[in-house]
């Protein structure tokens, strides 16, 4: 593989397992429970990649903090009433990362997620193993604020020249082109290659597992 890269640092949630339709279901089901608009399918997946407390706030700026608190409730718990499992990784993912972990890149997950929700989904996938690190937004801040990318090559120790973030949305782009690294952006999950493209990244592949070929 060519060694322009690292460290290799991806987004969860449309990236590497296919959820993004049930992340849009579970913010429609939450503004429908709280007596909120429900947010078009578009407008939902606009904030994915958000904390859900920024994702919150944005499909909904109007309510207050009461029916807010409401929303970021009903959406973890009928986020979390669906069981993962390795078969909800984008086909061929997980060989993916098994494979770049043996060719010695090292490998990290920053996402809008909850550590709690992360944790459910490494260990429900059985990928936790293959990660050095991992950032969620309830421990740092969240996209598109650089502090994650930050945080992850600091503990690495790895310049921002030889990082790399791979993810599908503007706020995964936006947030590498703040911390000062590459991106690529993939297709497959929130936002479309002529979305990305704006955000300048390297290239956008139709699925994260396409980086094999990239990188060899």
């Amino acid at each position: 593989m060519n060694n322009r890269f690292d460290l290799l640092i991806f987004d969860w949630d449309g990236t590497l397992i296919n959820t993004i339709d049930w992340i849009t279901h579970c913010l429609q089901t939450a503004a429908e429970r709280c007596g909120c608009t429900i947010p078009e399918q578009q407008a939902a997946k606009d904030v994915i990649g958000l904390s859900i407390q920024e994702a919150t706030s944005t499909l909904h700026p109007n309510v207050d903090a009461k029916t807010h608190e409401q929303l970021v409730q009903h959406y973890s718990q009928e986020y979390l009433s669906k069981q993962l499992s390795r078969a909800d990784l984008f086909p061929d993912t997980y060989e993916m990362l098994v494979e770049l972990k043996q060719a010695g890149y090292s490998l990290a997950v920053a996402t809008g997620k909850t550590r709690h929700g992360l944790q459910a989904a490494l260990q429900a996938t059985g990928t936790e193993a293959l990660f050095d690190i991992t950032r969620c937004a309830d421990e740092t801040a969240s996209k598109p604020n650089p502090k994650m990318l930050l945080e992850i090559m600091q503990v690495t120790n790895h310049p921002p020249e030889r990082s790399l973030m791979v993810g599908d949305s503007i706020h995964d782009l936006q947030m590498a082109a703040n911390a000062l690294i590459s991106s690529i952006g993939v297709c497959c999950g929130a936002h479309s290659k002529d979305t990305l493209q704006h955000y300048k990244p390297l290239l956008c592949l139709t699925h994260a597992t396409e980086l094999l070929a990239y990188l060899r």
